[in-house]
């Protein structure tokens, strides 16, 4: 599965983004989609995911702010970034849960990718 992000850049404070990241390559089905941010001098950190049937988990610093939906059938998830602050500077990593195969979804085996990143940076 390769993952392709884009969408990022630069924005002012209290200004919007929305990426977007694609799914590719062979797998069975996605379960979850999502995207993890990783800010200077920090870890790697969840902003939210979603699950095929729709299902959703925010972090606090994202919830009412940011936004994250996804289309099934293009095997897409977008995140609309709101009111962004400084805070909110990171390489943006989209996020993908997958069976890889029919055998693999029978047995509940699971395979974790991750894009490159898309860089958002937030000035006034």
């Amino acid at each position: 599965v390769q993952l392709q992000a884009s969408g990022g850049g630069w924005v002012q404070t209290g200004g919007s983004l929305r990426l977007s990241c694609a799914a590719s390559g062979s797998f069975f089905r996605i379960i979850t989609m999502g995207w993890y941010r990783q800010c200077p001098g920090n870890q790697r950190e969840l902003v939210a995911v979603i699950t095929s049937a729709g299902g959703t988990n925010y972090a606090d610093f994202a919830k009412g702010r940011f936004t994250i939906s996804r289309v099934n059938a293009r095997n897409t998830v977008e995140l609309q970034l709101n009111s962004l602050n400084s805070e909110d500077t990171a390489v943006y990593h989209c996020y993908a849960v997958a069976n890889v195969d029919r055998e693999s979804r029978k047995d509940g085996r699971t395979t974790a990718y991750w894009g490159k990143g898309t860089l958002v940076t937030v000035s006034s």
